[in-house]
Parts: C-alpha cells; sequence; structure tokens
C-alpha cells in the first residue's frame, strides 16, 4: 500500500548512501535506509512537547528529593516526610569524590542541557522507559534533518538550526562570556559517537563559533584553567560539554582535573556531575508509594499526570531482609504478594511481562546490554537475571519494570538500492530537548525502526534510521 507521508519529495538511495559514506556519524555502525521520514500526527508532536517540559520538571524535582533526603530534611510542606533510603539508593556504588561533587551548593538545581528520553510507540499511546542526560545521536539527528528536507515540516528544523540551537544552549552555561570556547570531550569509552559530535562542531566553526572536539588526555590544566591544543597554542575552555557515562570516570585520565576547575569556577561541565542523574531507577521513584505526595508538591499537575500515564510501573530490585509480616513493593507472583525477588522466577510467563535492567551507574546499563524480558525468556533465562539482579545489588541496582510492546507499524526502506517495500516493525522516538532556563525546547526527534520481530528496540543494523516531520493527514500507519 502507498503510505501517506509528509509532503516531501522521496529521497533516493543513492543521495541517501552517498551522503552518509561522505560523512560517517558512527565508528562501524551501519543501518537501513528510508525513502521517507517518520511522519507524527500534529498530536502525536504536541504530546512529544509536552513530555519534555515534563522531563525537565522531573529532572528538577528528582534534584530536590536527592538533596533533601541526603540531608536528611523534610520532603514535605506540611507533614513530615523523610526518605534516606532515596540517597542510599542513588548513592549506592558511587565513588565519594563523586558524591561529594554532586551534594555543592553551586551545583543546587542544576539539570542536563540535552535531555533526551526513550518513547516506545504503544496501542495506548507513548511509554516513556529511560531518560538519558548523556544522550548520543543528537549529531545524527541534526545530519538527518538536514538531508531529508532542511527545514519544512522536519520536527526541529533543518540541521544547521539544531546545530544552532545547541550551541546556545552550551554558550548560555558561560555567563557574561561573549564568546565561549565550548570543548566537547568525548571519552574512548563513548568514541563511537565522536564522528557525530565532530560532524556538529564543523557546522558550528562553519559559523564562526568556537565549538571543538577532544580527547580526555589533551586537556591541559594550567594555572586557573583547562585548556586545549588549538593551531598550536592553549585555547581556554569556558564550557565542557561531557559526553561519557560517570560509570566511566575511572578511565577518563583528566577527571580530577576536569572536577576540580569546576569546583573552582574555571570551567562549568554539562551535563552537571551528578551520578544521581544518570539512574534509571529514577523512573522507580516516580511510581513508589512512599513518594505520591513528594510528586504531587513538587510536580506541576499537568506534568504529574503526563509522567503517570506514560512512564511503566516500575520497582527498584532492593533485596532487603523483612519481618515474616511484611511483604515487597513487587509485582504479584501467582496472583500473591512476593517476600524475596527471588520469589518472580516462579512467575507464569503472562506475568513474566516484565523487564529487567541495570540501573544507571554501571557498564552494562547503557544500550541493551543488561535488559532481560521476562516473557520472551526462558524460566532459567528469567531467574538468572533476578537472580543476577539481587546479587550485584551491593554494586549497582536493578530495575524492575513493566513491559509495553510496542505497536505494530509498517514503513517504506529500501530493499536494495532499486527497490522500495513497506516493512512493518516497531518504533522508538528519541526526541532531543534543549533547556534554557525554565524551557525544554524540542529541537529534533529520531527514530529507530526495527523489525516487527524484535523486541527490544535500540540501533541495529536492520533497523532505519531517519528524522520525522509532521504529516499533513491524520492517516496512520498501523498493520
Amino acid at each position: 500500500m502507498r503510505l501517506i507521508g509528509c509532503l516531501m519529495p522521496e529521497m533516493s538511495y543513492q543521495r541517501l548512501n552517498d551522503a552518509l559514506k561522505a560523512q560517517p556519524l558512527f565508528e562501524d555502525k551501519t543501518w537501513r535506509l528510508s525513502p521517507e521520514p517518520w511522519p507524527l500526527t500534529a498530536q502525536q508532536a504536541a504530546e512529544i512537547e509536552r513530555i519534555g517540559q515534563a522531563c525537565l520538571e522531573f529532572y528538577r524535582a528528582i534534584d530536590t528529593l536527592y538533596r533533601r533526603s541526603a540531608e536528611g530534611r523534610n520532603l514535605l510542606r506540611n507533614r513530615e516526610l523523610v526518605t534516606p533510603w532515596v540517597a542510599s539508593y542513588l548513592d549506592r556504588g558511587k565513588p565519594r569524590r563523586l558524591i561529594e561533587h554532586g551534594r555543592l551548593n553551586d551545583l543546587r538545581g542544576a539539570v542536563p542541557c540535552v535531555i533526551r528520553p526513550d518513547l516506545l510507540l504503544t496501542d495506548d499511546g507513548f511509554a516513556l522507559t529511560e531518560i538519558d542526560a548523556v544522550p548520543g545521536g543528537l549529531g545524527l539527528t541534526a545530519f538527518l534533518n538536514e538531508l531529508y528536507g532542511g527545514s519544512g515540516d522536519i520536527v526541529g528544523g533543518s540541521g544547521a538550526h539544531m546545530a544552532q540551537r545547541f550551541y546556545e544552549t552550551l554558550a548560555a552555561q558561560a555567563k557574561d562570556v561573549e564568546d565561549p570556547v565550548i570543548v566537547i570531550i568525548v571519552s574512548d569509552e563513548a568514541a563511537t559517537y565522536r564522528p557525530e559530535f565532530e560532524y556538529l562542531a564543523e557546522v558550528l566553526r562553519a559559523s564562526g563559533k568556537r565549538v571543538h572536539v577532544n580527547h580526555p588526555d589533551d586537556i591541559m590544566p594550567i594555572e586557573r584553567g583547562l585548556f586545549v591544543p588549538a593551531d598550536g597554542n592553549p585555547l581556554r575552555i569556558d564550557v565542557i560539554y561531557r559526553f561519557w557515562e560517570l560509570f566511566d570516570v575511572g578511565n577518563v585520565s583528566t577527571a580530577e582535573h576536569i572536577l576540580t576547575a569546576a569546583e573552582e569556577g574555571e570551567v562549568v561541565v554539562t551535563p552537571p556531575m551528578k551520578t544521581y542523574h544518570e539512574e534509571k531507577l529514577n523512573l522507580a521513584l516516580l511510581h513508589h508509594h512512599a513518594l505520591e505526595d513528594f510528586w504531587k508538591e513538587s510536580l506541576s499537575r499537568g506534568a504529574l499526570k503526563l509522567l503517570k500515564k506514560i512512564v511503566p510501573r516500575s520497582w527498584v530490585m532492593d533485596p532487603v531482609e523483612l519481618p515474616p509480616n511484611a511483604i515487597l513493593d513487587a509485582p504479584p507472583v501467582q496472583g500473591r504478594p512476593i517476600q524475596r525477588w527471588e520469589q518472580l522466577g516462579e512467575a507464569s510467563q503472562r506475568e513474566r511481562n516484565l523487564i529487567i535492567k541495570a540501573s544507571g551507574f554501571h557498564e552494562t546499563a547503557w544500550g541493551a546490554r543488561s535488559v532481560t524480558l521476562g516473557s520472551d525468556a526462558s524460566r532459567e533465562e528469567w531467574q538468572a537475571a533476578i537472580d543476577e539482579a539481587v546479587e550485584m545489588a551491593d554494586e549497582t541496582l536493578h530495575v524492575l519494570q513493566e513491559y509495553r510492546k510496542p505497536r505494530r507499524l509498517r514503513h517504506s526502506v529500501y530493499a536494495d538500492p532499486e527497490t522500495i517495500h513497506p516493512m512493518d516493525g516497531r518504533l522508538r522516538l528519541c526526541p532531543y530537548y534543549f533547556v534554557q532556563g525554565e524551557t525544554a525546547e524540542l529541537s529534533g526527534v529520531l527514530a529507530t525502526f526495527c523489525p516487527a520481530d524484535k523486541k527490544i528496540i535500540h540501533g541495529m543494523k536492520d533497523a532505519a534510521m531517519l528524522p520525522c516531520c509532521i504529516q499533513e493527514t491524520p492517516e496512520e500507519k498501523s498493520t
């Protein structure tokens, strides 16, 4: 069937392939090509915009929650609620140096300047499964926006516009500096993403901006400041855009220099080096019964309603010893509450419509490295994932999350350079929001369209990766 999309000409395979070869955006990675961007309805686009603002509110609330928990302060205005266990969860397995840095008063209220949630499109609308404070794909999205249509109906506008908005967000971090030097530091662990940041930096330098991409080893502490080499002369850094996960800090040779310079006000680092911003278990706290009143006080009514709707029910897998008459805050097994996480292994396949994944501060906690879908695993695999979560609890906590199955959809892809065919698949949307002040501006959306037999959606060679546009008609593409 002919798919209703955006009012843009189809992109030829040759043009797409030549453009991607001329501008590599990921090391050693390929994906399926599509002649058309992914069409969103106006209603979907409007909801995605609201999701960004809700995510910003959520980050600010998490900051308040963590700090009050760590300081032993009351969470509520008119009733006592003290939750030291929240900070205990979020500090577990973290280096003391990073914990103390994240608690600095100067960083109070500081949130990531780029926010990217993962949204799955289900039969019931969007499901928000994670929020990433150090998101990859930013340069890829800008490039695809430029390639597929420039401005027009592409969400976020042209790639140049997206790059400019990214720059403005970073430059705003350097208060009272007119023409700041911005250095994007990419670690070895994140080296796959270096080409896309080099693309963004090239676009911005072409417009006269002082933006560079460097390795952590390039940083030079000189007197009172951090510098990188540039044309034979050291260039003083005003803003560092940190592109490495904090679990990797031990492999970042100049991390201590960066921490010290940030603490002394010599450089601004964004996203701020707060370990609790990189935890998947934050979404489980949104559903925690003990924190219900805190969220009501800390989030606007609209943001709370939206987040409760789109964030699947989640639990922190903390293997605590309970008294005989207590039960875990966990899904029931065979209709009965449980007292130990190991009892989840007795769940039926229907009850195992759950995902287990490591939380943020661990090398297995990004991509799909630690993800186990219970309904798609054998009983032995499911039990092994539970046992691993329990055994690793002292090092890193795991999250249990309801699985919301992505809707089966259809979109045109290239079967070969000459043939377009409709592919059945499932969709993940990654909207990018740039934060300035109290506003999270939607600046682009990357669609990952995976074959229908893939239960866990992530970037893979069998998937299509494409930008999004606003479609003119309300017709949807369900199959």
